[in-house]
C-alpha cells in the first residue's frame, strides 16, 4: 500500500518542525516505519534532520542572492521552484518505502496555502491518502477570536485542498489547566464558544466575531482541536488514531505488512 502522507502546516511559529521531530520519534516506537520530508527551502532549525530535503535543490539564500530578491520575494520565488523541482523530491522518497510520510511545510502558511504550486506538490507526492494536519497557536487558541480566526483559517486550507484535515493544539504545555479546559470545552460545545465571543463587543465599524461564528457554522467545520505537546511528549497517540479514522476506519496498521491488522 502506499504510505499516508501527512502535511504539516500552520502559522509561523505554531511548531510544525518540533511536532514533526517528536511525532516520528512516537511512531518508531510504536514500530511504524516513518519518513520525513521538508519543504521550506528558509528552513534553518539545525535539530531537524529529515530523510528527504528540499534545501538539497532550492535554498532561499540562493534565490536570495541570484534572483536579487528580498526575503518574501525569494519565499515566493522559491516556492514556485519547489514544484518545478518535484520530480527529483519524489525519486529521493521512492527507495524510502514506510508507512508514513510526515511533511514539514513552509513556516509561513500563506505560502503553502495560497500558491498554485503547493496543490501541485500535495498532488504529486501525496495521492489520495494524504491528510492535512493543521496546527494552532497556543497563544491564538485560547483567546476566543483568536480560536475562531484559526477555525477559518483551517476551514480555508481544507477549502483549498480538499483533503482531510485534523485540526492541533500544538504546544499546549505552554497553557494553563483553566485554558486548557477552556478550548476543550470550546470544542464540545460550540454554544459555550458563542458565548464567549458575544461577550466581548466588537470594535468599531468591524465585522462581528458572532457573525463570523455563524459563517463557520454554515460552513460546518471540525471543532474538534487535538490537543499534543511535543515536549511532553502527549497527545500522539490522539493524533495517530485521528488519521487512522480517516483511512482505515479506526483500524490499526500492521507493522508488518503496513495494511490494517485484522483483529481491529
Amino acid at each position: 500500500m502506499d504510505p499516508v502522507t501527512i502535511y504539516i502546516t500552520g502559522t509561523a511559529g505554531a511548531g510544525k518542525t518540533t511536532l514533526t521531530t517528536a511525532w516520528k520519534a512516537w511512531m518508531h516506537d510504536q514500530g511504524y516505519s516513518v519518513t520525513t520530508v521538508n519543504l521550506d527551502p528558509g528552513m534553518e532549525d539545525p535539530n531537524f534532520d529529515p530523510d528527504v530535503d528540499v534545501r538539497d535543490w532550492v535554498k532561499l539564500e540562493d534565490v536570495m542572492a541570484t534572483a536579487k530578491l528580498g526575503p518574501n520575494g525569494a519565499q515566493i520565488a522559491a516556492s514556485d521552484m519547489v514544484a518545478v523541482n518535484l520530480a527529483s523530491v519524489r525519486d529521493a522518497l521512492e527507495p524510502l518505502r514506510s508507512d508514513y510520510v510526515l511533511v514539514d511545510t513552509p513556516g509561513q502558511v500563506e505560502l503553502f496555502a495560497f500558491r498554485e504550486a503547493s496543490r501541485a506538490i500535495v498532488e504529486e507526492l501525496g495521492g489520495d491518502r494524504s491528510l492535512i494536519a493543521f496546527l494552532f497557536d497556543p497563544m491564538l487558541t485560547r483567546v476566543p477570536s483568536g480560536f475562531v480566526s484559526l477555525l477559518l483559517f483551517s476551514s480555508t486550507v481544507q477549502f483549498r485542498f480538499g483533503l482531510p484535515l485534523v485540526n492541533v493544539l500544538a504546544k499546549d504545555d505552554l497553557l494553563t489547566e483553566e485554558e486548557r479546559h477552556q478550548i476543550a470545552t470550546w470544542c464540545e460545545t460550540p454554544e459555550s464558544l458563542y458565548d464567549a465571543i458575544t461577550a466581548t463587543p466588537p470594535r468599531g465599524d468591524a465585522l462581528p466575531s458572532a457573525e463570523l461564528f455563524r459563517a463557520l457554522e454554515i460552513l460546518g467545520p471540525n471543532w474538534n482541536v487535538l490537543p499534543t505537546s511535543a515536549r511532553e511528549e502527549r497527545g500522539f497517540a490522539d493524533l495517530y488514531n485521528a488519521v487512522q479514522q480517516v483511512f482505515f476506519g479506526g483500524e490499526d496498521l500492521d507493522k508488518d505488512s503496513g495494511r490494517p491488522a485484522e483483529n481491529h
